[in-house]
């Protein structure tokens, strides 16, 4: 460990490669038990992942990774670049190969179904880390196309008009191309298209990323509206790990595709540990 001296003329902590390395090694030993994330849980669960082996071809990311979370509650994982996080949305969507583990939504195994089986079957929506909207397609037309699944326009149509009635930031553009909306914008776009279906569980990458503050706060209001009053269960990645776990009833740390802490959002935010490695003191 060294102390180094700010412009400010304050003394910043900076970890060796070593420290941060052991310290990642004890959290892993002390990793919690399914009895502990099942005490996280508030009512009834909408989400659960057992013991899952996931990832891609013949490379395992996630070992034996366990996830809880409530109807109506917000899940944020947290940790370093290449632990795992978005390939725990993979998996729950449907990305990934699962080589060992189930995964279900509520009381429904949902390990083998495809993306758009997850979707019509049990409502699980998936919100891409990167920019998905088409952008010369009119934002009623990006709407649209979170229909998809649904028997016929009319249908689709009618679940984009309620959509714009909540939202009246989108309505306003309905007839423009989604290409001329800000980024702040596009987001709530791509949040409000992944509502069409009307699903219970929202998977969300990095809401955030490349964000202007104002625009940030925006989407996080979005999100807490959809929590609290239309109860829908999150589970998201956010590079912004102070907000999004002071946006979270629950935080998990992901280190080497395991995991290695878990606690309400307050808890996880304010762990010594976390601070450290995580965010910067």
């Amino acid at each position: 460990m060294t102390m180094t001296t700010s412009d400010s003329g304050s003394v910043d902590t900076v970890l060796s490669v070593d420290a941060i390395a052991n310290e990642a090694a004890a959290l892993i030993e002390n990793r919690p038990g399914v009895e502990a994330l099942d005490k996280l849980v508030a009512g009834e669960t909408a989400v659960r992942i057992d013991n899952l082996r996931a990832g891609y071809g013949r490379l395992e990311i996630l070992h034996d990774f366990n996830l809880r979370a409530g109807k109506g509650q917000a899940l944020c994982l947290i940790g370093p670049n290449g632990a795992g996080k978005s390939t725990v949305l993979h998996a729950l969507y449907g990305f990934t190969r699962i080589y060992r583990g189930t995964i279900h939504a509520s009381d429904t195994d949902i390990t083998g179904l495809s993306a758009n089986r997850k979707l019509k079957r049990v409502g699980i929506a998936y919100v891409l880390q990167d920019n998905s909207v088409f952008p010369d397609m009119s934002v009623e037309e990006n709407l649209f196309m979170g229909g998809y699944l649904l028997n016929s326009r009319d249908q689709a149509k009618a679940a984009a008009d309620h959509v714009l009635e909540r939202y009246p930031r989108l309505k306003e553009r309905r007839r423009h191309k989604a290409g001329v909306l800000s980024g702040g914008e596009r987001r709530i776009l791509e949040i409000s298209r992944a509502l069409i279906m009307d699903p219970g569980i929202l998977l969300i990458d990095e809401p955030s990323i490349g964000l202007e503050p104002r625009y940030i706060d925006m989407v996080f209001e979005l999100l807490d509206d959809l929590k609290k009053i239309e109860g829908k269960t999150i589970v998201m990645v956010e590079q912004n790990a102070r907000k999004g776990l002071r946006f979270a009833d629950i935080g998990y740390v992901l280190v080497s595709g395991q995991l290695v802490m878990a606690g309400s959002g307050d808890q996880v935010l304010n762990d010594p540990s976390v601070g450290r490695l995580f965010l910067g003191g």
